[in-house]
């Protein structure tokens, strides 16, 4: 075994605890000792307010940040689409573990008749809501927080259609319901279903651990994708997909990226495909050419919505 105990930060929910304990795993298979603490973040104590009311950025995050500046913890877990763009100073990516699914679902309770007629959906993402009324204008759409688990009880509670799940989440905790549709229309969170490490900057001891769990692919993937959000949010929480595959028979990268209206009413899209060799400056950019065509004043209007 290897000297020193890395000491694995995350958050107390259970996905967040499933996560710590597949890097857990990982490590010790490469003979490092480790041990978890878990911590509680202000997203997962302040659930009565929608996300982007609270200030999304980090909101996930800040509380492990400040465990490994302060010394508590030498890495942190977490679902990279939860990560800001930015990381704080002294902390950086350290690996990105190899993509689960990255499908948004429905979850429903058996009966999809609502799809036809007027039904109310339930989702704590800016994202998801506008795509979903770009697709079903006559909806509703009803703000909806907390765990994994809690989500799927309050659903179970409501008289709402459904609600909007990301598979992964639901597929790691073996909680999938039979009763689903997979969202294929529906662009991902930008690193949606890939989880991330960091460790500061100055732990050699950490870096080197980690960079034997990191998967090259997902790394550029999720780099474009997160690429393309920073370039286009400058800081500002906006319905916002991505999506980064390697494509192995062309040796391509397929991009998907979309901005949309907080109401869905308005959409800009991009789809291309590029040699590999262009990874580094994709995401940006995809990004430059939808702020170039109407991203520029639709960014200003999701400002002044949420401002209000």
């Amino acid at each position: 075994m290897k000297p020193k105990t890395i000491r694995i930060g995350t958050r107390d929910s259970e996905l967040a605890l499933w996560q710590a304990h597949t890097v857990e795993k990982k490590l010790n298979d490469l003979g490092y000792k480790t041990e978890i603490v878990a911590v509680k973040s202000q997203g997962d104590i302040i659930l009565d307010k929608p996300l982007y009311e609270l200030g999304i950025t980090g909101i996930f995050t800040k509380t492990l940040d400040v465990a490994m500046l302060t010394g508590q913890v030498d890495i942190a877990v977490h679902s990279m689409k939860d990560v800001p763009t930015a990381l704080p100073q002294g902390i950086v990516q350290a690996a990105v573990l190899e993509r689960a699914n990255t499908s948004d679902i429905l979850v429903h309770k058996g009966n999809i008749d609502f799809l036809e007629t007027e039904g109310t959906i339930a989702t704590g993402s800016l994202r998801r809501q506008a795509q979903w009324l770009h697709k079903y204008p006559q909806h509703k759409t009803v703000d909806l927080r907390g765990n994994v688990n809690t989500r799927l009880q309050k659903l179970e509670e409501s008289d709402w259609g459904g609600a909007i799940f990301a598979s992964a989440g639901l597929e790691r905790l073996n909680l999938k319901p039979e009763t689903f549709i997979n969202l294929d229309w529906m662009i991902p969170a930008p690193a949606q279903g890939a989880m991330l490490v960091v460790a500061m900057a100055e732990d050699t001891f950490a870096l080197e651990a980690l960079s034997e769990l990191n998967h090259i692919e997902t790394e550029i993937c999720t780099y474009i994708e997160r690429q393309f959000l920073r370039t286009l949010e400058g800081g500002c929480t906006a319905p916002i997909g991505a999506l980064a595959t390697y494509n192995e028979k062309t040796d391509c990268i397929d991009f998907n990226g979309a901005l949309f209206s907080i109401d869905g009413k308005q959409k800009l899209e991009i789809k291309r495909s590029f040699d590999i060799s262009e990874w580094k400056k994709l995401g940006f950019n995809c990004a430059k050419e939808i702020l170039e065509n109407g991203g520029v004043d639709l960014m200003k209007e999701i400002k002044s919505q949420l401002k209000k």
